[in-house]
This record gives C-alpha cells, sequence and structure tokens, in this order.
C-alpha cells in the first residue's frame, strides 16, 4: 500500500547479476573514502560499531561499483593523506561518497570529523586536529566532482564536549556545494549511544536501502532516515541535506523499471514513510477470491474522485512547487520522459493530489508498459480515491510482473480491506509482513482485518504492536478512509 512508492524489492539473484554488472562498467567515475574510527585513547573503552560498519559500507560500495579506500583508526596524518589521495582520484563529473564512523564535534557551526589521536582540550584545537566536513566538501567540489555525498555516524557523545565551555552537542548544519547529499546518523545538535552490538542501527537500515536496484540516493537517505526513526522509536532521528541538481542511484539500471520506488506519503512534507524491506525470494501471492469483480462494503464510503476542474485547481496551487516545477520543465523538454512522469506523480501523491499521480503514472505506464512500480503506485493511488475495482487490475498486474513485490501485496491488503474482503486482506498482510515482518502498514492493517474477520484478540495485538512502531499509523489510515 505504501505507494511502494519507494521512497521495493526486486528478485534477488536476477537483478544482482544485472545491477553488480552495470555497477561494474561505472566503477572509473566513483569514488568512495570509508574511515571506522573506534580507537581512540580518551575513551574509556574502544567504540564497537565502527570497525565493522565501515568494513560493511566498503564491501556494499564496492560490489556497487565504486573505487573505495577505507581507513580504521586512522591518525591525523593518516587521515589527511587519505584525502589527499581521494581529491587526487576525483575526475570532473565524478561521483564521490564519504563515510565516516568514529567521533564528530561541531565548532564555529562547523563539523569535524576526529582521528584517533586528536588531543581536543579547547575549541581551538577541534579546528585544529579535526577535518572539516564542509572543507572536505569543498574541495571534492572544486577537484570537478558532479555529484558529492557525505555519510557520518558521527554523532555519539565523547571524551571532548566537557572541555570548552562554548561546546555545542552533536553535528552542525552543513552548508555544502551545490550537487551534495549529506545524512548525519541523527538531528542536528543531538547525540546517540552506541546500541552494545557490532553494528549500528544507522549502517543497519542505509544498508538496507542502499540494496534497493534504481532506488535515487535521495529517496535511499529518506528511507534510511524512516527506517531509524522507527527502528529507536522516535529516540534517533537521522538529519539530511540535499542539493542534488542530477538523478543518482547507487545500484543503477534496475530491471523491469529504472524508476525509484516512492514510500507512502502520511503528510505534504516528507514523502517517506517505510523503511523497504531486503531482497525476499520470490513467493506465489495469495489468490484474491473475485478478480473479476470487487463489492465494496457498505460501511467504508470511498472518497469521491477528482474532476477536471479540481484536478486543474490543484495543479496550479502546486505549480510553484520547486521539485514540482522541476520536473514539469522536464516535461515540457521532452514530453515522453517516462522518469520525470513517474516522479511528478510520486510528488503529486505525497501532497494528496491524487487524481494528478494518477494522471502521471498512467502517462508513464503508457512508455513502459512493465513498469512495476507504476503499477503499484497507480494502484494504491487508486485505492485512496475508490476506485477498487481498477486498482484491483493495476496490483495483480504489478504482481503478475513482480510475485513477492512486498509493497503491491501491502497496496492490496489495503484495497481488499476497503471492499470488505477482509480474508484476502489478511491473506496479503500475511504474506507482505512473512518478507517484511517490520511493514508497519502491512501489521496495523492486517489487525484491522483481524478485528472485523472476528479475532478481536489477535486484532488488538497486531493493531498494538503497529502503533508502537510508528504512532502516526492511525492517522495514515484514516486518511485513506479506514478506521
Amino acid at each position: 500500500m505504501r505507494i511502494c512508492f519507494a521512497l521495493l524489492v526486486i528478485s534477488i539473484l536476477a537483478v544482482a547479476q544485472v545491477n553488480r554488472s552495470v555497477a561494474a562498467d561505472i566503477q572509473a567515475d566513483r569514488f568512495a573514502l570509508v574511515i571506522g574510527n573506534a580507537k581512540y585513547p580518551d575513551a574509556d573503552a574502544p567504540l564497537k560499531e565502527p570497525i565493522n560498519d565501515a568494513r560493511d559500507v566498503a564491501d556494499e560500495l564496492k560490489r556497487d561499483g565504486f573505487n573505495v579506500e577505507i581507513g580504521e583508526n586512522l591518525t591525523g596524518d593518516a587521515m589527511r593523506r587519505a584525502f589527499d589521495r581521494l581529491y587526487g582520484k576525483v575526475k570532473p563529473g565524478s561521483v564521490v561518497l564519504i563515510f565516516f564512523s568514529g567521533f564528530g564535534i561541531q565548532a564555529a557551526r562547523q563539523s569535524y570529523m576526529i582521528p584517533v589521536d586528536a588531543q581536543i582540550w579547547t575549541e581551538p584545537d577541534v579546528r585544529r586536529d579535526g577535518f572539516s566536513l564542509e572543507a572536505v566538501l569543498s574541495e571534492i567540489n572544486n577537484r570537478g566532482a558532479g555529484v558529492k555525498i557525505a555519510l557520518l555516524d558521527a554523532s555519539r557523545r565523547n571524551p571532548f564536549e566537557r572541555r570548552f565551555r562554548s561546546f555545542s552537542a552533536g553535528l552542525a548544519p552543513v552548508i555544502a556545494p551545490n550537487g551534495t547529499l549529506v545524512m548525519y546518523s541523527a538531528a542536528l545538535g543531538s547525540v546517540v549511544s552506541d546500541n552494545g552490538g557490532n553494528h549500528s542501527l544507522f549502517v543497519q537500515e542505509l544498508l538496507k536501502e542502499i540494496r534497493v536496484p534504481g532506488l535515487m540516493a535521495e529517496e535511499t537517505l529518506n528511507r534510511t532516515r524512516v527506517g531509524v526513526t522507527r527502528a529507536s522509536r522516535s529516540e534517533q532521528m537521522p538529519w539530511i541535506s540535499s542539493s542534488l541538481a542530477d538523478d543518482f542511484a547507487f545500484i543503477p539500471g534496475a530491471a523491469p523499471s529504472a524508476n525509484p520506488s516512492p514510500p507512502r506519503p502520511t503528510n505534504p512534507v516528507i514523502a517517506n514513510t517505510q523503511p523497504a524491506s531486503p531482497p525476499s525470494p520470490q513467493i506465489e501471492p495469495p489468490p484474491v477470491t473475485k478478480p473479476a469483480e470487487i463489492p465494496v462494503a457498505p460501511a467504508v464510503k470511498p472518497e469521491p474522485k477528482g474532476d477536471s476542474k479540481s484536478d486543474s485547481q490543484t495543479a496550479t496551487s502546486l505549480a510553484d512547487d520547486p521539485i514540482i516545477k522541476s520536473l514539469t520543465d522536464k516535461l515540457i523538454q521532452n514530453p515522453d520522459d517516462a522518469n520525470a512522469l513517474y516522479r511528478r506523480g510520486q510528488v503529486y501523491a505525497s501532497k494528496g493530489a491524487y487524481s494528478l499521480a494518477i494522471t502521471d503514472f498512467s502517462d508513464s505506464l503508457r512508455l513502459n508498459s512493465k513498469d512495476v512500480e507504476a503499477y503499484n503506485n497507480r494502484c494504491w493511488a487508486r485505492t485512496v480515491i475508490g476506485e477498487l475495482q481498477a486498482a484491483l487490475k493495476d496490483c495483480n498486474e504489478a504482481l503478475r510482473l513482480r510475485p513477492s513485490f512486498v509493497d503491491a501485496l501491502d497496496s492490496r491488503g489495503l484495497l481488499n480491506l476497503k471492499s470488505g474482503q477482509t480474508k484476502n486482506a489478511i491473506a496479503d498482510f500475511d504474506a507482505a509482513l512473512k518478507l517484511n515482518p517490520r511493514l508497519t502498514s502491512s501489521l496495523y492493517g492486517r489487525g484491522l482485518a483481524k478485528q472485523r474477520n472476528g479475532a478481536v484478540s489477535e486484532g488488538e495485538r497486531d493493531i498494538a504492536n503497529a502503533k508502537a512502531m510508528d504512532p502516526n499509523i492511525v492517522k495514515e489510515y484514516a486518511s485513506y478512509g479506514v478506521n
């Protein structure tokens, strides 16, 4: 249901082979420096997470076509040499990524990555021994890099923080050049503690999303943010800043569709709400009892469909939205840009303009009739506004093209729930949760379906678990016309 949007999972074996082949072809244009600093003498004990996290991130980036250098427990001199080597590799238009896990400090409104031998007692010491993220990104930009990505898992409470009066916790907002995507593992000015395990929650969610083929980098990080926020029950909320002008996917060339898979929107500002699930083996989707006709339950009143006048008014009111304006400009230049149509449909849906979204998804499908994400997205949007029969055809087609498509199962579960087909809804939600046990929308939807089917206590348990994972899930379902 999640307008699967995202913001997902393709047959693991076939896609992996295609994507890794494509990645190998672009390796010369992608460069990454991955640093894990764990052994700080001033800390009570070595950090448990950075080394394992850095190794896992480096391995994934290598598979995704990056020329990767990894550094562990780097001193100041070693970090400086590593950055200099990275600068020397940058080519005009190349993609450059920095991953740093360790201690970070903000000073003078900048964020600094700290080497293991830093001697920090005053704020000037931070600027002397640390490495300014802004300075690093500026140098990479000056060398001609087209896409700059910085991922910092450094929002930790560190041993230096009480040594100077002007200290501010956490990391500071970054002023980065155009074409930059930055993500911190926690919100600005906040800190988190190591979870005691061998990997950080941030990196676990990041790797899960990076492995989704064809997903645009911004959406990859948005999904990571949602996954971390939910898994931590809002105790850890990553921060993202983006000025990307060009599309970029960690794993490009996904089949059957190169479009990103968007998340189901919950409000007009944040479009992503659900974390992606890892690739899973194909399963046969549960059958729909009456595929030719779906009765609408009398207790559910479908939302009114859009009309041309209201659609025109909505389009006018959203015309100045910077993302929509940019995509519309692309379509003026090339009306057959299927990707721009698809992405504009995503944005329209995230803002509640479902009829406009359906039009864009339909136009996208006219150009690419095998776009499985567009079928699912249109299914979800049609379900929200009550076009249930047309929605069923879209969901079934999405699942025919990709039988283990978790978001299409989720979408069809919502459709069946709205139409009163509770047994079919439970079957769809069960299948989705088998693929992704943390899919809150399916857990909550299954709870409602179980209650309506007579299993009240089981339904209450699912609903309680879903609300604990995502307190906004009740409001989200209500916006779909389901209470």
